[in-house]
């Protein structure tokens, strides 16, 4: 009997939350406004997974607002916001996702000695004081809710196992234990669990999850680990974006799985051929590129170069390969678009790739894809989808980029001058020499808007093979103390790194005026 025809389960279904748009965002560099933190949460809830971690409402007006647009708005998965065991953060949390059919407050507060008496500052009565009254708020707003101690791999199992024993009397519906920092491994994660079992044996009326930090290159082992011991709840982000060196990458979880679910008979819900394109969507957003030999998605994760491995894969992909491409939506490049394709031929495409596009927008497109078709013989699937996703970027109120030339030779030193709109209306010219292209035009920006602006990270990728490629722009500034990520996309690189510029200063400038609205500086906790 073959794995499909295998009846499930259902006790071994692992529930996958996913936490790119809350752990993920608080990377360095990456800041999501509201339209693009929807447009990943819808392709999210494409993507199958069954909780959406929408953010942190309390930390901001701008997060509380993206939060509250995902609950309204995206139907399938559990919208989850995250609070601190304070009254204001599990109101706001509340206030935020209420409108979702299936909202969820996450509550948490460290349980290990050193954050109780290094961060927090307090008691360990303290601690269990707050749980009981934050888990019992929540309870009372709202069915579904979650409790982390956090750094619970370092806590004392014993304290632990009381402290989750008070948030299950006063209702948590999930416990998550996380590994926040990264620390443990494999044998002792899963230890931890069947201690917390004998301690706290109502851990088996409710589901445990998992939530595990990649400081050691652990994440998704652990991650298995804590399934194994008896966790139903994998938290987990696309890419495996977060804090420091990131979470346990999703797509690693879901394909681990799928793959070796005969084994393991464990099983989750994800479309895996959405895969592919929700980690393209997340690289593009949030400026972090995938690196080539990622597993499941890096542009080298089915790739072989040795003659060995590539006569074997040529007589029986099996050989070298433990997955097919086509299950992760990769080598999905059906479509192919030309100069003399019309508008309705890009419509119908765009709506195979699931983009429905009318009116202005599909104009816009429609534009951009016979610009592109122009300087390429053909328009793929890949690039479409690059092309929509940098044109329906919602752009942050701030400086657009109206034209820019280079006047570069082998001879002299090149020189750039732009014209930049202004965010308070006009635009300002500005002109520089610099030590290339590229540089020149960054510098040029630099002196029409006013702004020392410093290149802190610049990473340049091609869409699709080819010398005609589309190229693929990835920015981080640093301007007036706050970071900001920009992203452009274009055959010409000059542009797409011009366009990314522009968009990673008008980030940092939103930043540096919400901070000094609040009075804060980016190194603020």
């Amino acid at each position: 009997m073959s794995k499909t025809d295998t009846p499930r389960d259902k006790s071994n279904r692992v529930l996958i939350f996913d936490t790119t748009l809350r752990d993920g965002e608080q990377s360095p560099g990456i800041s999501l406004n509201k339209q693009e933190k929807l447009e990943i949460a819808h392709q999210l809830a494409r993507l199958g997974v069954d909780v959406i971690e929408a953010g942190f409402p309390i930390t901001s007006p701008g997060d509380f607002e993206s939060v509250q647009a995902i609950a309204r708005e995206v139907e399938g998965p559990v919208i989850c916001g995250l609070a601190r065991t304070s009254k204001q953060d599990i109101e706001a949390a509340w206030n935020a996702v209420s409108d979702a059919a299936r909202p969820r407050i996450h509550t948490f507060i460290a349980t290990s000695d050193i954050h109780i008496e290094r961060k927090l500052q307090t008691t360990r009565d303290d601690v269990k004081g707050q749980v009981r009254a934050a888990v019992s708020q929540a309870r009372e707003l709202c069915e579904d809710v979650e409790f982390s101690p956090e750094d619970g791999s370092r806590s004392d199992i014993a304290y632990m196992a009381e402290v989750i024993q008070i948030a299950l009397d006063e209702g948590a519906t999930t416990i998550n234990v996380p590994d926040t920092v990264g620390y443990t491994m494999p044998r002792e994660y899963m230890a931890m669990f069947d201690e917390l079992y004998r301690l706290v044996p109502g851990l088996h009326d409710v589901v445990v999850s998992v939530h595990c930090h990649d400081d050691l290159g652990l994440a998704v082992a652990n991650s298995l680990a804590g399934v194994e011991a008896g966790a139903r709840q994998v938290e987990c982000a696309i890419n495996g974006i977060g804090e420091r060196a990131g979470n346990a990458s999703l797509e690693e979880i879901a394909m681990l799985l799928h793959t070796r679910e005969p084994s393991l008979g464990l099983w989750s819900g994800i479309e895996t051929t959405e895969i592919a394109r929700t980690s393209r969507l997340v690289s593009r957003l949030t400026g972090y590129q995938v690196q080539p030999n990622k597993a499941i998605v890096g542009r080298n994760a089915f790739a072989h170069e040795a003659g060995i491995h590539q006569d074997g894969v040529l007589k029986e992909r099996t050989t070298y390969e433990i997955m097919d491409a086509t299950t992760v939506g990769l080598r999905s490049n059906s479509i192919v678009l030309g100069k003399h394709s019309g508008r309705h031929a890009l419509s119908n495409a765009l709506q195979e790739m699931g983009f429905e596009l009318d009116g202005q927008a599909l104009n816009t497109a429609f534009k951009r894809f016979k610009d592109l078709a122009d300087r390429k013989k053909q328009v793929t699937a890949m690039d479409l989808e690059a092309l929509v996703t940098d044109e329906l970027r919602e752009e942050i109120p701030g400086y657009a980029l109206e034209w820019f030339e280079v006047d570069a030779t082998s001879l002299r030193p090149p020189h750039a001058r732009v014209s930049i709109a202004l965010p308070e209306g006009g635009s300002a010219t500005g002109s520089f020499t610099g030590d290339g292209p590229i540089d020149a035009v960054f510098q040029a920006i630099n002196v029409a808007t006013s702004i020392a602006a410093k290149l802190s990270e610049f990473t340049i990728g091609a869409v699709t093979e080819g010398q005609d490629a589309l190229g693929e722009v990835s920015i981080v500034v640093e301007a007036h103390g706050f970071t900001g990520a920009g992203q452009g996309v274009s055959t010409d690189i000059i542009d797409a790194a011009a366009r990314a510029y522009v968009r990673a200063l008008s980030v940092a400038l939103a930043r540096s005026q919400a901070g000094e609205a609040l009075g804060l500086s980016e190194a603020t906790p």
